[in-house]
């Protein structure tokens, strides 16, 4: 008899069809190496950025028997997953989860959204050693260093949307981009509006280069040819360099121009900022950019003035997530899933959906919740996931994970190592040590 792990089959008289296919999954594990390695590593990521920290129980990780000051007023819905139930306020995810991984046992390390995010964003806090590149970051940078060539796009390596990087009303995060790197490796600004017009943050200086000429290929390829003579690059930042420079390559021009989409292409992902924020990192997946970071708003909070209606729901906690939170989600989030599936790039694509945090399972005094980092959930989809699987659980009330915690560091290292980036390569890069990977998920 042959035992592999728990594995038994027959070996002089012959494997049996299930005992070598048991087999051959358990071979990875006793050389060393996990399904994720031996898959063919992706071309992009996709990380959605839910900056303000969804509320795990109230979508997607409910409580429907914790007492009534924890589990909220909505009802359950049943899920592809069997035994996974959603909040009703997401009928559309539920109907895909087999099409995605959830992980319900994150856990973060400090309950400041900028300094949460931070560590969301790179896997680390700021420290005397100064600020860790963000994933995006790590991505371009990887990507220059060990696959030059690789980005055929014309586009930078890391673009993420937004009028401006993540922040609140007190400051920005810190930890958006490049960090001890320099402003290089920054992310490049994209804006996307509700209605699909097109805005490079970089450009707002340049004359004659306005949101509607992104728009109109004609007047763009006009305002382009009289801007050129008199373009002073010495006095521009890196950043309005480059949109210069990606704005003269064809290509990058073509990637950025939503007006190409049809009309039912872009109402399938809503006529919300996210929703076509959302078609455009499809469209920059396939002009082939490494690392696309779909920011749901600059500003976390869903209620100050001025700001974009994040995930910070101190107040209105439930009204905002069933009129326009999740409503927004359950659209944008299935149409990418689909659209890059029909269009036979999900295998190829990573897609990460999560926050900085979750919400505070016990209801407050102002029937809402408040930060809580001690637990929340990410969605995986695509490049090798196995889809439909339930990674890690939190306890009866959703205050703890009561199985091993998943930390940012570990998030950043999966994307990492999903691009083609191993212990090696990130060791060189002086990046995201102590992560492992989330082999749960392969």
């Amino acid at each position: 008899m042959l035992h592999l792990g728990s594995f038994t089959g027959p070996v002089c008289q012959g494997a049996t069809r299930r005992s070598f296919l048991t087999a051959a999954g358990t071979l990875p594990w006793m050389l060393g190496r996990t399904r994720a390695e031996t898959v063919r590593p992706v071309k992009s990521v996709v990380l959605l950025w839910l900056w303000g920290g969804p509320s795990h129980i109230d979508t997607v990780d409910p409580k429907p028997n914790a007492p009534s000051e924890y589990r909220g007023p909505f009802a359950t819905i049943p899920t592809r997953i069997p035994g996974v139930r959603f909040t009703e306020l997401l009928p559309n995810l539920a109907a895909r989860a087999d099409r995605f991984s959830l992980i319900r046992s994150h856990k973060n390390s400090d309950a400041d959204h900028l300094k949460a995010g931070t560590i969301g964003l790179t896997g680390f806090a700021q420290g005397a050693d100064g600020l860790a590149p963000s994933f995006g970051s790590i991505a371009a940078k990887g990507m220059h260093a060990f696959k030059p060539g690789a980005n055929k796009s014309g586009l930078p390596g890391f673009v993420a949307t937004g009028r401006g990087n993540p922040r609140d009303v007190v400051g920005p995060c810190k930890g958006y981009g490049g960090g001890n790197w320099g402003t290089g490796w920054d992310p490049f600004l994209v804006g996307c509006s509700p209605e699909g017009e097109v805005d490079l943050p970089a450009l707002t200086l340049m004359p004659g280069l306005t949101p509607e000429a992104l728009s109109d290929r004609r007047r763009l390829v006009g305002a382009l040819d009289s801007a050129r003579a008199g373009f002073d690059a010495k006095g521009w930042a890196e950043s309005a360099n480059t949109a210069w420079n990606l704005l003269d390559n064809p290509e990058a021009r073509r990637a950025l121009d939503i007006s190409r989409e049809t009309t039912k292409s872009r109402e399938a992902y809503g006529t919300t900022a996210f929703g076509q924020s959302c078609l455009m990192a499809r469209r920059l997946v396939e002009s082939g950019v490494p690392f696309i970071q779909v920011n749901w708003s600059q500003y976390v909070e869903a209620m100050t003035p001025n700001t974009d209606f994040g995930w910070d729901t101190h107040i209105y906690n439930f009204e905002l997530l069933s009129d326009r939170l999740c409503p927004i989600l359950d659209r944008a989030l299935p149409a990418l899933l689909d659209d890059l599936s029909e269009r036979g790039l999900l295998e190829d694509t990573l897609v990460v959906a999560m926050g900085e945090f979750g919400r505070s399972p016990r209801i407050t005094g102002q029937a809402a919740r408040d930060h809580w980092p001690r637990c929340y959930f990410s969605m995986w989809a695509g490049g090798g996931v196995v889809p439909g699987r339930l990674i890690g659980e939190s306890d009866s009330r959703g205050e703890d994970p009561i199985t091993e915690p998943i930390y940012p560091v570990h998030v950043g290292t999966t994307m990492m190592e999903r691009l083609g980036f191993d212990s090696q390569a990130r060791a060189e890069l002086g990046v995201l040590r102590g992560g492992r990977l989330i082999h749960e998920l392969f």
